[in-house]
């Protein structure tokens, strides 16, 4: 009876696992068609919100501070060159070469953490992209796991101009401050078709840190960024 009874709880057991399993299969294949879906849309459709914003909305619910958002699309046109070219040397010199993926920056980034040292990180543009429009800032490493895993679709079904595009347009500047025509009307009170040459690279000195960093604050990091234009031709 004892042996019965401990066949019939294992098979319970294991009928529990199987449903568990499917219900969690379940759920990780509707999640990456609706992201494919995201995606594929994103080509022509400009998003009205982000997984980020959202869950800046939240903690600050949570924290019961007053939160005001300030988001506007526009297309790359109405973005200056200079903040372009400013954002694509500060965060991913490579952006144009690589498939989402900078090893470069990644063996880089591994060798001087075993060595103690500090680095700025090695996620390209459509990685953060990736972060911005479905996860969080969770350093996790599940977070990151999915990342990559749909990084590879983003650079399948979207042209990298309109990658760039989208990221300049989704990206933290600043508390409640998204994409570059909110952050060149919050700081310099100009649209983003006019920022100047310095004022871009004070922009793109902020996107490391958006919620601590202020614009013009950063000289150390702005010439840097500054330098490595002129070396990429700008």
């Amino acid at each position: 009876m004892a042996t019965r009874e401990t066949l019939r709880r294992g098979r319970r057991k294991a009928s529990l696992v199987r449903r568990v399993l499917r219900v969690v299969g379940a759920v990780v294949l509707a999640f990456y068609a609706l992201v494919i879906a995201g995606v594929i849309l994103l080509r022509w459709i400009n998003p009205f919100t982000t997984a980020v914003q959202t869950q800046r909305r939240v903690e600050t619910l949570a924290a019961a501070k007053p939160y005001k958002k300030t988001f506007k699309f526009v297309p790359m046109q109405q973005i200056s060159p200079s903040l372009q070219h400013a954002v694509v040397a500060a965060e991913d010199s490579r952006f144009f070469q690589h498939h989402g993926f900078d090893w470069t920056e990644v063996r880089n980034a591994v060798e001087d953490k075993l060595d103690g040292v500090r680095t700025r990180g090695a996620s390209t543009i459509t990685q953060q992209l990736i972060k911005n429009l479905f996860l969080t800032t969770s350093p996790s490493i599940i977070r990151k796991g999915i990342e990559a895993t749909i990084v590879p679709i983003a650079e399948l079904m979207l042209p990298k101009r309109r990658i760039l595009e989208l990221y300049l347009n989704v990206i933290e500047w600043g508390p409640g401050i998204y994409g570059a025509e909110a952050a060149a009307r919050y700081y310099y009170h100009i649209p983003a078709n006019r920022l100047s040459r310095e004022q871009a690279v004070e922009l793109a000195s902020v996107l490391p840190a958006p919620l601590r960093r202020k614009p013009g604050r950063v000289s150390q990091y702005a010439a840097i960024i500054s330098a490595r234009m002129s070396q990429m031709g700008w």
